[in-house]
Formats: C-alpha cells, sequence, structure tokens
C-alpha cells in the first residue's frame, strides 16, 4: 500500500484521511493545532502523529495537504521544516486545498525544482461527502502524476475529473463554489422575498425543487436558512475566500463575473455581522439585514 502523509485534519482532511486509514494505507499524520494529529491518530491501526511536516515527508511517498490557504499549503511543503525538507526524491505532493490557480502554479514549480512533484487536486461535497468517500476530485497535473495518486482519490471520492495542467484543478474548484455560492445567494433572497408577500415557505422549497428553480443549494441550505441553524459544514469564511479567489482570476482573464462579484459582497457583510465560523448557509443574515426582516 502506499505510505501516505496526511497535513491538516479539519472538518474535512479529518474524514479523508479517515477513509484512507480504513482503506489500509499507513498514515503519517500532522496538523498545525498541537495534540490535534495524535489524537485523531490514537486508536486508528497504521496511523502515526509527528511533530512537524519534515518527519511527514521522511515517511511517504505521497504527501496530501488540506490547508486552508497558499500561504499555509506553500509553507508546510516548502518551509525551513516542509515536507521537502525531509522528502527522498520523487515525492508527489497532493495538495487537496482550496488555493486559487496562481498559488497552485508557484507552489507546483518550487516543488518540482526541489525534486518533488505536485498535483493540485481540490474537492467539493463538504463534510458528509468527506465521510462517506464520495467527493468530487478535480485534478491539475501530469498525466503520470495524477496516474500516483488516481488510487487515493478513488478512495476518497466518487466522481474524478482530471480537468489538465497544474491549477486547472484550481480553477474549476473556484468556479464551482461561486456558482453554489451564488445559487445560495439567490435561494436565500427568493425565501426573503416568498415569506414578506406571504407565500408559504414550504410551498416555495416544494414547488422551486419540482422544477428549474431546483438546485443543490437548494436541498442543501434551504432549511437551515428557515431555521437560522448554521451547524458548520462549509465555513462562510472559506466560502467568502474562494469567491474572491475565483474573482481575481477572472478578473486577471479580463472577464466579469457578476453574480460572484455581489454574492462577495454579501458574504462579507455576513461575516461582518459575526458568522465567518459558521456555514454558508449564513448569508441569509446579510439579505435579512437589508430586507430589515428575518425568516
Amino acid at each position: 500500500m502506499t505510505r501516505v502523509g496526511f497535513l491538516g485534519l479539519g472538518i474535512m482532511g479529518s474524514r479523508m484521511a479517515a477513509n484512507l486509514a480504513a482503506a489500509g494505507h499507513p498514515l503519517t499524520v500532522w496538523t498545525h493545532t498541537p495534540g490535534k494529529a495524535a489524537a485523531w491518530a490514537d486508536g486508528r491501526d497504521g496511523a502515526t502523529a509527528v511533530a512537524t511536516p519534515a518527519e511527514v515527508g521522511a515517511a511517504c511517498d505521497v504527501a496530501i495537504t488540506v490547508l486552508v490557504d497558499g500561504g499555509q499549503v506553500a509553507a508546510t511543503l516548502l518551509g525551513d521544516d516542509g515536507v521537502l525538507g525531509g522528502a527522498a526524491a520523487g515525492v508527489l505532493c497532493v495538495d487537496m486545498s482550496t488555493i486559487g490557480a496562481r498559488a497552485a502554479r508557484e507552489i507546483g514549480t518550487e516543488v518540482a525544482a526541489r525534486g518533488g512533484a505536485f498535483v493540485d487536486a481540490p474537492v467539493t461535497g463538504s463534510s458528509p461527502k468527506a465521510q462517506a468517500g464520495t467527493l468530487t476530485i478535480m485534478a491539475g497535473g501530469a498525466d503520470e502524476d495524477v496516474a500516483r495518486a488516481r488510487p487515493l482519490f478513488d478512495v476518497m471520492g466518487e466522481l474524478f475529473v482530471h480537468v489538465g495542467p497544474v491549477g486547472q484543478g484550481q480553477m474549476l474548484k473556484l468556479i464551482n463554489n461561486a456558482v453554489a455560492a451564488a445559487n445560495a445567494a439567490t435561494l436565500a433572497q427568493a425565501l426573503i422575498a416568498a415569506d414578506a408577500t406571504g407565500v408559504d415557505l414550504g410551498d416555495v422549497v416544494t414547488v422551486l425543487g419540482a422544477g428549474a428553480g431546483g438546485s443543490a443549494m437548494l436541498d442543501l441550505k434551504a432549511g437551515p436558512m428557515r431555521e437560522h441553524d448554521y451547524t458548520t459544514l462549509f465555513k462562510l469564511d472559506h466560502m467568502l475566500k474562494d469567491v474572491r479567489l475565483c474573482l481575481d482570476e477572472t478578473q486577471a482573464a479580463g472577464v466579469p463575473f457578476p453574480a460572484a462579484a455581489t454574492t462577495a459582497e454579501a458574504l462579507a457583510a455576513a461575516r461582518h455581522r459575526g458568522f465567518g465560523e459558521a456555514d454558508f448557509a449564513a448569508i441569509v443574515e446579510a439579505y435579512e439585514g437589508l430586507a430589515g426582516r428575518r425568516l
């Protein structure tokens, strides 16, 4: 079995790593938070927690990162005590965070210069699919590098797409998340409009779900929005980061994405209201504020 290093054991990473461990892959794990990796590894056969990313690099063939942003990924892989500092030549670094195409390309270039290989492979599906091993995985990288990682992807995900060279997995993920966030924003506005005009919200959900107005966001977020239950499946702060990264890339390409731009404003307003750590269903709070009413 492939010796896997796993760096980052948050909402998504902890579940993804658990599926790899259950499939029999020896795991060496690390997190920024002291003690968290040891607690996760305790009682799991074949899982070992270590104190530094360099120790992960020394123990693995493939190092997977699931971290917050490009700065963390770069420091964890390339820093003074990073994965590449302890790794043997030829280690494959697979970043499954969402960091943006530019950062992925820059990190991939530096990893290659140090004798490693790099694949960007962000995921979508939030924590329930991470736990079930049914994520969608979008990979960017050379054919041979993606092929090395594919058996691990098959454990963690249900749908896999090799998008193209390094960075393209990130770009597709950003576009996907911008669309998801814009759909959630539209849903929030629709619920408020229906409530204000006396339409039963249960009927709204039923009719939208039966026709062209249906969406994954309707299925996942209508209930939490109506109940103001923002139990975190995907943090609002992280969604705001992703939408802003998408806007950075599209602006650099010289094309508009106005739906993403207005959604970013609403996410930022909800964050300002104190919902950054909550699920991004809390975007409804921004629109309730604009409307001066609550569902």
